[in-house]
């Protein structure tokens, strides 16, 4: 797929000198194999008493009913469907960068897509756990589903689209779950050949019989591609069906036609938000440095920027239609957002949304580690800032001024979103310890044409225009894992 030589003015995917084969298993192995370090078992401790949290407020709130919440008679949804929308937003990078970055054989998605997989699997869980919490009585869920049941004729409502929802998401998920487990069944064969005695048993059912034969090899790429393509509209219609939650109401500030188009660049716009908060810290902690390059967070970057963009000009123009349409509740809905009660949200969701991203046009703040780390964390502030004024200043002033209420968040409340936070945390943490967090099969598929030892062999052959290798070398000097140095007497 990859074995071509690549134009020597791309930067490298793979950085270091004399890597090999060998190497790419022993680097993404080693926190597999080894045991955790303090880093890990730091976060872990942090993540497990977020996740405990979670089960405590959980817990009360099965307990005592959805009143344990501050919703109100005015105020119905609130930081639930505020989370919910959240964490379903960030699970749309990993279907991105796995299907359509395939399909359109962009191979820096080969270091990135593993992880970005497992956070879409992940975060979906979490949006699904607010869902169940909101129903009240979670073990009825089942009648969401179009099962013969003992009540008779009682069949779900198709023009709902919360129903709509129900099967968007466990479609998701479901895809998502195989795409992502298909992917990892090379490098879990690889673990089973190197493990001994239960470790190799667990990692030999889990593998499912992989050998590396060329037909086993043939299958897998035509799954993937079969998968991806299946994949590839759900990046779509998942957060469009959950925009038409809202979109479908008549309440103001919600009954728009933009909503499907603007939910979904938000959510790649977050999702990538995310992968950058997680891989940044996962890169350095687990030395995967020279897999993760600078190029692959400068172009998430780029695409951060991108979809932030695209979300500020939605922004504008709801504005717009709210002042071009001239329907005064509208107006007014929009009007409160900006200088009513909850004014603060609304200017937190513009400065962390439009304004931050931004300065990602600087190349210095997009190459800058630490400054796209933060950025990246605004962003996700950003985003739950984004839902939250959605779905409250467009309920707690009603037509009748006599039923406007302000929605005041409860410890449940607060509980359960940063407990959501330490449970996903927690998963993503295991993953890292269990499973390879990086595609070692996909990574080494492009070591002898995009890794830097690569094109220093075509710089050392002669058979470079003296401008490309220049510009190739100055390329570099972004590079964190690169050894400017050694290119002087090249």
């Amino acid at each position: 797929m990859s074995s071509h030589s690549e134009s020597i003015i791309r930067e490298p995917l793979i950085t270091g000198e004399n890597i090999t084969y060998g190497q790419i298993t022993d680097d993404v192995l080693r926190p597999v194999e080894n045991m955790p370090g303090k880093a890990w078992w730091i976060g872990f401790s942090v993540a497990s008493l977020g996740a405990l949290l979670w089960v405590v407020a959980i817990s009360y709130t099965f307990w005592f009913g959805i009143g344990a919440w501050g919703l109100n008679k005015t105020v119905g949804w609130a930081w639930d469907i505020t989370g919910f929308v959240w964490w379903v937003g960030i699970g749309h990078a990993g279907t991105l960068i796995s299907a359509v970055l395939l399909l359109f054989r962009q191979n820096w998605r080969n270091s990135i897509n593993r992880s970005a997989e497992a956070m879409t699997i992940f975060a979906v869980i979490c949006a699904a756990t607010y869902i169940g919490a909101h129903m009240g009585r979670p073990w009825m869920a089942v009648y969401s589903l179009p099962l013969p049941n003992q009540y008779g004729s009682l069949w779900v409502n198709w023009n709902s689209p919360l129903i709509w929802d129900v099967f968007a998401i466990s479609t998701y998920f479901s895809v998502s779950l195989v795409f992502w487990y298909t992917g990892l069944l090379p490098d879990i064969a690889t673990i089973r050949d190197r493990a001994t005695g239960l470790r190799r048993r667990i990692y030999s059912v889990m593998s499912f019989g992989w050998t590396g034969s060329v037909k086993t090899w043939q299958r897998f790429e035509t799954v993937s591609l079969i998968l991806a393509g299946i994949s590839t509209p759900l990046v779509l219609s998942v957060h469009t069906i959950v925009s038409m939650d809202f979109a479908t109401s008549l309440e103001p500030g919600w009954h728009t036609t933009i909503f499907p188009p603007y939910f979904v660049a938000g959510a790649i716009f977050s999702g990538f938000a995310m992968v950058q908060t997680l891989l940044l810290v996962a890169r350095k902690v687990l030395g995967l440095e020279n897999y993760i390059t600078m190029f692959h967070i400068e172009s998430m970057n780029k695409i951060i920027l991108l979809t932030g963009s695209i979300v500020g000009v939605a922004y504008l123009t709801e504005l717009f239609i709210a002042f071009y349409s001239q329907a005064e509740y509208e107006q007014y809905a929009f009007m409160n957002r900006i200088s009513g009660p909850y004014w603060w949200a609304y200017w937190s969701m513009m400065t962390c949304n439009v304004i931050t991203p931004q300065l990602f046009w600087f190349k210095k703040i997009r190459t800058n580690i630490p400054l796209a780390w933060t950025l990246s964390i605004v962003v996700n502030i950003g985003m739950w800032f984004e839902r939250f004024v959605i779905i409250v200043t467009s309920l707690h002033r009603d037509y009748i001024p006599s039923s406007w209420a302000m929605f005041y968040p409860t410890w449940v409340d607060v509980s359960i979103f940063i407990g959501s936070i330490g449970l996903f945390f927690t998963m993503f943490l295991l993953f890292v310890r269990v499973l390879p967090s990086v595609a070692m099969a996909e990574v080494k598929l492009i070591l002898k044409s995009s890794s830097e030892q690569a094109k220093r062999k075509l710089l050392e052959s002669g058979h470079v225009e003296p401008a490309e290798a220049e510009f190739y070398i100055n390329s570099l000097g972004k590079f964190d894992s690169v050894e400017q140095s050694s290119y002087e007497k090249v």
